[in-house]
């Protein structure tokens, strides 16, 4: 009955999908938290392993030094690990059935059983070293990585200890776990999926509210009232963000050339002002998952009713470009790969292009192949060498660069949105921006 319930509770947070709709509970949120760990563990660990060819994974990390990986296995009840936590994952090589196993003195939630005896054995590090004894792997992956922050979370003095204890003739058997880490870490389930829509629904819908006549008033609202009425508004609502928002303004102003401008380098404060094409960047965090969603409005003039069409056209540039780089997805391809082709296809239909894309999930810049940096146009060492694989979420993150000429300069149009790749083809999980908001709008704002 208490997940016929949950479900219907999340179905209705999907039908409804309002921004102010309650989200789950903090009770119902940890239910869904183990549930979806159970299923990863139960089937997604497994192949996983087989793939990589690494039989046993110890994950090592004391309290308030989480490795990333450990961080998105905590049991919901637990927001850190405890002293020094351990576990072991190793799979028979005949019944590639994963034993799950905690070198700890309690179970590490639901998922992970306790396996240690500390009568038998009062030092950790030895129990830890009997267990492995036991079972004579052929690979002992640890997280270490020189390309993947998310994959290097084993820390130095633990990595020493470590190795300390290990017999010599199970030292060469030690490995990066950094293949196995980033399946783990990139790796959607249909039960995320199930979810997911709500999350970057909602991001639309806070971007909605707060690109509108409801908070911005022209000639008197700043950038900076906008960020922060973003970021009140995702904790009133609830959620958490994993970033500081942005908002930032282009404007016909011929000696501001923002198009130029680093993305380190905006005003922190500017007066928003009729005729401004302004950008948000914003992403929420809720249930593990993350969003990371840019998009655009423009201030009316008086006399206006619509965006001009420059800047439609512009905007349109952007779009164009989003459907040339998803069409690049392939399962196989590097992200180097992806980046180039794009590139090239673009240039080719007379866009001026920058992709910097990434994987998103349990990281807002998640592990998985980087599809180009904003300052890496030429593919990115390391991240960028990793292949596509299927059911995978990335931010389809880029800018387009267009001359309006009658503000005699040229505008970046800046889009993120996020998307699924299933192996075949690739899909906005909640859609994306066609059409610039305009502030203001007859809408739901000024309904009274």
């Amino acid at each position: 009955m208490k997940k016929f319930l949950l479900a219907l509770s999340l179905c209705s947070a999907l039908a409804y999908g309002s921004a102010d709709a309650q989200i789950l509970s903090v009770r119902e949120q940890a239910r869904v938290v183990n549930e979806n760990l159970a299923e990863r563990f139960d089937r997604l660990l497994p192949g996983m392993m087989e793939q990589t060819g690494i039989d046993m994974w110890v994950v090592i990390s004391r309290e308030y030094n989480e490795d990333p990986v450990l961080k998105t296995m905590l049991p919901a009840e637990w927001l850190n690990a405890r002293r020094r936590t351990i576990l072991v994952f190793f799979q028979d090589s005949k019944t590639k059935k994963v034993e799950r196993l905690a070198v700890a003195r309690y179970d590490f939630g639901d998922n992970v059983k306790a396996a240690w005896d500390t009568k038998k054995f009062p030092d950790q590090w030895d129990a830890l070293i009997d267990l492995i004894q036991k079972r004579q792997p052929n690979k002992i992956g640890i997280n270490t990585s020189t390309h993947f922050a998310h994959a290097d979370g084993l820390d130095h003095t633990e990595y020493q200890e470590f190795q300390n204890k290990l017999p010599a003739n199970l030292k060469s058997k030690v490995v990066s776990a950094e293949p196995l880490a980033i399946r783990w870490l990139e790796t959607r389930t249909a039960r995320e999926m199930q979810f997911y829509p709500q999350l970057i629904r909602t991001t639309h819908e806070i971007i909605e509210e707060g690109f509108s006549e409801k908070v911005i008033v022209p000639g008197i609202t700043t950038s900076e009232d906008v960020v922060w009425w973003f970021r009140q508004k995702i904790r009133d609502l609830g959620y958490d963000t994993w970033f500081h928002p942005t908002v930032d303004i282009q404007r016909a102003d011929p000696n501001n050339d923002e198009a130029q401008r680093s993305f380190s380098n905006r005003p922190k404060t500017d007066v928003i002002l009729p005729g401004d094409l302004i950008h948000v960047d914003i992403g929420i965090t809720y249930l593990r998952l993350n969003t990371d969603i840019q998009q655009h409005a423009y201030i009316l003039r008086p006399g206006e009713t619509s965006v001009p069409e420059s800047i439609k056209t512009a905007f349109a540039r952007g779009n164009r470009l989003q459907d040339i780089l998803t069409m690049q997805f392939k399962e196989g391809k590097t992200g180097n790969q992806v980046l180039a082709d794009a590139l090239a296809q673009a240039k080719k239909e007379g866009i001026v292009p920058s992709i910097y894309s990434h994987p998103i999930g349990y990281h807002g810049h998640a592990a998985g192949p980087a599809l180009g940096m904003w300052d890496q146009q030429d593919g990115v060492p390391g991240t960028g060498e990793q292949q596509l694989r299927k059911n995978t979420a990335y931010s389809i993150e880029l800018n387009a660069t267009s001359m309006i000429p009658e503000w005699k300069k040229s505008i970046r149009i800046m889009l993120e949105e996020d998307a699924f790749f299933d192996g075949e083809k690739v899909r906005y999980i909640d859609g994306r921006q066609k059409e610039i908001y305009v502030i203001p709008r007859f809408d739901r704002f000024n309904q009274n």
